[in-house]
């Protein structure tokens, strides 16, 4: 399966990756590598739990665009 993720820095240097569709599915690693590494186990994780509670794997995610 494939998924989107986001990536994004904190103030510390530290890689925040996250899966939208998968609530609180998140990480982080001292480098890009290592987190999205990291994101790949999260998920396997998180589908692995939602599953087992009877849980939807994914919820619906959509693009909206915002006037600024």
């Amino acid at each position: 399966m494939k998924f989107q993720i986001t990536i994004d820095r904190d103030e510390d240097g530290v890689w925040i990756v996250e899966c939208p569709t998968i609530p609180g599915c998140i990480t982080q690693g001292n480098c890009k590598t290592e987190a999205i590494k990291n994101i790949q186990e999260a998920i396997a994780l998180c589908l692995e739990v939602r599953a087992e509670q009877g849980l939807p794997l994914t919820i619906e995610t959509q693009q909206l665009e915002v006037s600024i």
